[in-house]
């Protein structure tokens, strides 16, 4: 979800509007999603990197996510929705990680469109906790090194417990992953396109699920 900051800057508003537009915009994705039938959908929302951004800007994003995990869960529960967290808990303000807590429990048992969202995400951190628990296991004599697999690493992974995406969408133009599911998007197709994350509409996604389905997916053979 890229291009929030340019989205309002480009209208002379303050980067809190382009913000709350994504909001916005993301609440109409999902409804999308769900009407499309899709099984997944993982939005990256707050990664480790941008706690290096200016500090009003950072307790925004706080304040506003913290407002909006309650807003939706309605929504949420009306439409069938799981919401799934992918990210580091520590550092996270404990009012954000407890209501984040209460709103995954709340939807443990819906069974529609699984919502990852990636928050404190970072895809190296990602697998660095994955080693680490990999470490833990050999150290435990539960495994041996010589026959860790890349099913393990997966096992081991945030995303344990869901598939690796098959697409993979970059708003404004950005050519680049953003340290966003390394291990996860070996093969996840890539769909870019200019449109700033506020203007990315339910077509957008119609238009990028079309062209997905019009590829065909080697995976590496022939």
């Amino acid at each position: 979800m890229d291009g929030n900051g340019r989205w309002a800057t480009r209208r002379g508003l303050p980067r809190v509007a382009g913000h709350r537009e994504g909001v916005k915009a993301a609440r109409a994705i999902v409804r999308a999603a769900g009407d499309l039938g899709l099984r997944y959908l993982t939005l990256y929302a707050f990664s480790t990197e941008n706690w290096s951004r200016p500090e009003d800007e950072v307790s925004m994003l706080m304040k506003l996510l913290e407002e909006s995990i309650y807003r939706e869960l309605p929504e949420l529960m009306e439409r069938n929705v799981r919401l799934l967290i992918i990210g580091r808990a520590n550092g996270v303000p404990v009012p954000i990680r407890r209501g984040i807590d209460r709103v995954v429990e709340a939807t443990r048992d819906n069974t529609g469109l699984h919502l990852l969202m990636a928050f404190n995400y970072g895809g190296r951190d990602e697998l660095i906790d994955a080693f680490r628990t990999l470490a833990r296991r050999v150290a435990a004599g539960e495994l041996k090194p010589d026959d860790i697999s890349e099913a393990d690493v997966s096992r081991a992974l945030y995303t344990a417990e869901t598939p690796d995406p098959d697409l993979l969408i970059r708003t404004s133009g950005e050519m680049r992953v953003s340290n966003f599911l390394l291990w996860q998007i070996a093969y996840t197709e890539l769909w870019i396109t200019s449109t700033l994350w506020p203007d990315f509409r339910p077509v957008d996604l119609y238009r990028a699920v079309a062209d997905f389905q019009g590829r065909t997916r080697r995976f590496g053979g022939v």
